[in-house]
């Protein structure tokens, strides 16, 4: 139990606002060079596909993108149910500042799909059991922003958002499995955990890449928003006056 407080150090907003400026430049970096890499791997040196031709090169954007939009919800909602259980503001921030970038990556994940849809399908949108779920996801995205920003009392926002978050999980599992659980048009699993890849080493190779992109933005993104949340709520410390003061005598 003694190493129980270094576990938690960075729970303290004003350590975690430290720890995030000094990672955010990398994490921008890394996303950037990994993008790089990754689209001309997927664009200019993986093969073309022998079914669909080059229209399938948006899934070096699409499926990473979709990975995001549903890992990125899990973890708003375990910060949020973390923050309503143990009154933990970091936490309750932390599920703040998942939520629009998380929304994003749902937002292009739907777009890109579109794109890779009308050649494939014929069709920009079918209401397919996988499409349907990722658009309900986005408009949980959407609706926990919107409620926490309903709400002004910050503690009820919180615990609201915490709610609304932890019944919506339900829907990612169901974008998942879709495939899997009812006859729908989308294809199944290109890389699964208990099988070999369905795809060539180049466009294996691609797709990692960009998810390491995905991973390396939304790490930068979500640390800024925090950093700004933070400054935000906790204007009155002590911690956020002499940091403003420094700033100012910066200036000067």
């Amino acid at each position: 139990m003694k190493h129980l407080p270094r576990f938690f150090t960075f729970a303290a907003p004003s350590r975690f606002y430290r720890l995030a400026g000094w990672t955010i430049p990398w994490f921008y970096a890394t996303a950037l060079l990994f993008a790089l890499a990754g689209l001309y791997m997927g664009f200019f040196v993986a093969p073309v596909d022998a079914t669909q031709g080059n229209s399938y090169r948006i899934i070096f954007i699409h499926v990473p993108a979709a990975w995001m939009s549903m890992v990125l919800y899990m973890a708003m909602a375990g910060w949020a149910a973390i923050g309503w259980a143990f009154n933990a503001r970091m936490a309750a921030m932390m599920a703040r500042a998942l939520a629009p970038t998380g929304a994003a990556f749902t937002f292009l994940a739907l777009w890109t799909g579109a794109f890779w849809g009308k050649p494939t399908w014929g069709a920009w949108w079918v209401w397919d059991a996988r499409l349907t779920s990722e658009l309900i996801l986005l408009f949980l995205y959407l609706g926990f922003m919107a409620l926490v920003e309903a709400i002004d009392d910050t503690r009820r926002a919180d615990n609201a958002g915490a709610l609304l978050a932890i019944v919506g999980a339900v829907n990612v599992p169901i974008i998942y499995f879709s495939v899997r659980w009812w006859n729908t048009l989308h294809q199944g699993a290109s890389i699964s955990m208990t099988a070999a890849p369905k795809m060539a080493s180049t466009m294996l190779t691609s797709m990692l890449l960009m998810t390491i992109a995905c991973w390396a933005y939304a790490f930068a993104v979500v640390f800024l928003r925090a950093r700004a949340l933070i400054l935000e709520r906790e204007r009155s410390s002590d911690w956020v006056q002499a940091l403003f003061g420094q700033s100012q005598k910066g200036v000067s």
